[in-house]
């Protein structure tokens, strides 16, 4: 990009809006994780926050942004597999707005009790997100709902303020490890590091089941897979989003696939290390960094740890030294 995609004042506002529903989450360099990779890690816990995932902040900018500029709308709509839909539910159900959340069938059953909790109307449709997105937004007009995309400028701008938070703290390191579902947060780290004007070179991570991102990137142009079966769900999505492709393709440094026994690995090893809970998605970013350990002895790494909603049978079958089966 020729220019960073938000300002750092567009963060410090996004942040003064952020914090004002939510205390900055914490960075901390675990010394058993130094230990274990001979890397210094600082871990990003944004599984510390009020829906245990980075996406609420995105709630909390995109639904500001809508009440200011859409005033007469009476709820959004949305697909999510469920980070996404706690976040909108929880802002717009504050706002005064309904909040429907299409998921698709066979989702986790405590994602989907966490966004009834928040005031989810939920509805089960299609066999994975791409096709539950797809319907959500084909109905969005016939219910007079704003249909909310899983990438939009204002989502963004919310995710951003982690890596802002982040890099405020740590201007320092080398390389930061993020997982790429959509690409809200792998793109909020992009522009926050451009915005600071730093050097942290940003390495984007997608499971080994769910490669669009990374095939993309390498093909230089969109490309869907037919499947996107993870048990990190946070990353099991089909479909690129273009606007999303845009920046990482250009910001990120490279884009590393990790398989599900190296997922569960490092959801073991947040567990034994740190005692923090880690859900897939939020633990790939220590499974590429476990890989690619040797190029980044001797530096300081960051890693997103984006979520700890990880269901419980998950994470009995992980701790007993299984994969999840999906």
């Amino acid at each position: 990009m020729t220019a960073p995609y938000f300002t750092r004042d567009d963060l410090a506002a996004a942040a003064d809006l952020v914090h004002g529903q939510m205390a900055p989450t914490p960075q901390y360099a675990w010394p058993q994780l130094q230990a274990k990779l001979g890397v210094k890690v600082w871990v990003k816990h944004e599984n510390h926050g009020p829906t245990g995932a980075f996406k609420v902040r995105g709630g909390i900018t995109f639904i500001d942004w809508l009440k200011r500029t859409h005033p007469e709308v009476p709820g959004i709509i949305t697909a999510t597999r469920g980070n996404h839909g706690q976040s909108q539910a929880r802002a717009a159900t504050a706002a005064g707005l309904r909040a429907v959340v299409y998921v698709p069938h066979g989702n986790s059953v405590e994602k989907n009790e966490a966004m009834r909790a928040f005031g989810a109307e939920l509805i089960e449709f299609g066999e994975d997100f791409d096709t539950a997105k797809e319907e959500a937004m084909r109905v969005a007009e016939a219910e007079g709902l704003f249909a909310v995309p899983p990438f939009h400028r204002e989502l963004v701008r919310g995710v951003a303020t982690y890596a802002y938070e982040f890099f405020s703290a740590k201007p320092d390191l080398d390389t930061v490890y993020v997982p790429i579902g959509c690409g809200s947060g792998i793109c909020g780290v992009i522009s926050a590091r451009d915005a600071l004007g730093l050097k942290t070179k940003v390495v984007g991570v997608v499971s080994e089941q769910a490669q669009t991102a990374k095939l993309s990137v390498e093909a230089g142009h969109l490309v869907e897979t037919q499947t996107a079966r993870t048990f990190a769900d946070g990353m099991a999505v089909r479909v690129p989003v273009a606007e999303a492709y845009d920046i990482y393709s250009k910001g990120a440094e490279r884009i590393v696939a990790v398989s599900e026994a190296e997922v569960a690995e490092a959801i073991r090893l947040y567990y034994r290390a740190t005692h923090n809970l880690a859900e897939g998605a939020g633990a790939a970013p220590l499974a590429a960094l476990m890989q690619e350990r040797d190029r980044l002895q001797g530096k300081e790494a960051g890693v997103i740890l984006t979520g700890g909603n990880i269901d419980a049978d998950w994470l009995v079958t992980v701790l007993q030294g299984g994969v999840p089966q999906v």
